[in-house]
């Protein structure tokens, strides 16, 4: 991989291995104490590195090394977050601790100023987005709910983006991490230790968050990822909502993962 000169001089020969948990596309290099992830230079790869300068000593997120910009992609080099993330079995095997944690990821997230954040993730902006990727052939077809469009779904991407503009709720803004599945939060004990892939963070509805996070319990513990971990009788769909205090907009949580559907 060609890495922009600045990069190559503080990785300098270090031994890494490559991350492929996850969906983002990136490439992600992890080193001893380090984490280069190399990406299409976008508004959301710049949207990171603004937000991960704005969270630093707010929020437990990687310090910054070094953010460049060379042959049309983004090279981004961090600390690593200590901890094991969110879908370790360690936690996948304790469904309430898991909860905890992802209870407590939100609730620091909720806490947080956002008087002077730099990111407006508001639904006038998601909707826009939506709007773009469809019109520019972004949207994978191959990777959505199977029952979010054909026969008792949506006709096509166009007629799901017409129904979200049709029926966008009042939101409570908030700081979002914006993709609040579980590779993206770390943790120890149940302590939130670290938040990475922050490219759609910014402010935006509370429910956002929550109906991702919904959805990745509710596919991790299907055995979507792993069939390991399909079987686990102390896992139900109400943990989150009980740790959260608060009880589950139904419709809220519809809305914003067929919203992702385009992202």
């Amino acid at each position: 991989m060609l890495l922009p000169e600045k990069i190559r001089r503080l990785i300098g020969e270090e031994p890494y291995r490559t991350d492929d948990i996850g969906m983002s596309g990136s490439a992600v290099l992890i080193f001893e104490n380090q984490v280069l992830k190399v990406q299409e230079d976008s508004e959301e790869a710049q949207n990171e590195y603004r937000m991960l300068q704005y969270l630093q000593g707010k929020l437990p997120v990687p310090n910054l090394y070094a953010y460049e910009i060379y042959g049309g992609k983004s090279y981004l080099l961090m600390s690593r977050s200590v901890g094991q993330m969110a879908c370790a079995p360690a936690y996948m095997e304790e469904p309430v601790l898991l909860c905890r944690l992802l209870a407590g990821g939100l609730k620091k997230l909720w806490h947080t100023d956002i008087s002077d954040c730099p990111s407006n993730q508001r639904l006038s902006y998601k909707l826009a987005r939506a709007k773009y990727n469809i019109e520019h052939g972004l949207v994978d077809l191959d990777n959505v709910e199977p029952d979010t469009f054909g026969e008792g779904g949506f006709q096509n991407p166009e007629a799901l983006l017409a129904w979200l503009y049709e029926n966008k709720p009042l939101e409570e803004p908030v700081l979002s991490h914006g993709d609040f599945c579980l590779p993206n939060l770390f943790g120890i004990q149940g302590e939130v230790t670290g938040y990475i892939d922050l490219g759609r963070s910014g402010i935006a509805d509370k429910w956002c968050d929550i109906a991702i996070c919904y959805r990745s319990l509710s596919h991790n513990y299907s055995g979507k990822y792993s069939r390991k971990n399909r079987v686990c009788s102390d896992y139900d769909e109400l943990l989150l909502f009980r740790e959260l205090g608060i009880e589950p907009d139904w419709e809220k949580i519809r809305y914003y993962i067929l919203l992702d559907e385009l992202f």
